[in-house]
C-alpha cells in the first residue's frame, strides 16, 4: 500500500486491503473513504470487507464511489461533509488516487486558490490542471 500525501489532512492511495487497515490506524487515519465502486476488476478488495476491518479498528468508513457516470454534486457535497467532520486525518483511495484526489479537489474549490488546489494536487504526483475552471 501507498500513503499519497495531499495534505496535514487528507491522503489518497491505490485500491487498498483488509491488512492495510491496521497500518492506516497506525499511521493515525480515523476515517476512510472509498471512491471506488465494487466489482471494476476481479482481484478488487470488496467495499463490504474493508468496511469490516475498518469498523473493526474502530474507525469511521465512508463510501463515495466514483464511477464511469464520473462526478456529480452530491459526490463533491458528501466529501466535502467528510473532510469538514471528521476529527483527524483522512485517507481516500480508489483504483489510482486519482478520483480521490478529483473529489478532494473540486471540494476544495472557493475555499482554496485553484493554482494551490492543482499544486498540492501536483506535489502528490496528480495532474488534475484540466479542473483549473471548476476549482474557482
Amino acid at each position: 500500500m501507498e500513503i499519497i500525501r495531499i495534505n496535514d489532512h487528507v491522503s489518497v492511495s491505490p485500491q487498498i486491503a483488509v491488512e492495510d487497515v491496521a497500518i492506516l490506524k497506525q499511521a493515525g487515519f480515523v476515517t476512510i473513504v472509498n471512491n471506488r465502486p465494487d466489482g471494476e476488476e476481479e482481484d478488487q478488495t470488496p467495499g463490504a470487507e474493508i468496511r469490516k476491518a475498518v469498523e473493526a479498528a474502530g474507525l469511521k468508513y465512508v463510501e463515495i464511489p466514483m464511477g464511469r457516470q464520473g462526478v456529480n454534486a452530491q459526490m463533491i457535497e458528501e466529501t466535502r461533509n467528510v473532510l469538514d467532520n471528521s476529527q483527524g486525518p483522512v485517507f481516500c483511495y480508489c483504483r489510482s488516487g486519482t478520483r480521490s484526489t478529483t473529489l478532494w479537489a473540486l471540494s476544495q474549490a472557493g475555499r482554496m486558490p485553484a493554482e494551490e488546489i492543482i499544486q498540492a494536487a501536483a506535489d502528490a504526483g496528480y495532474n488534475i490542471r484540466h479542473l483549473a475552471g471548476h476549482l474557482s
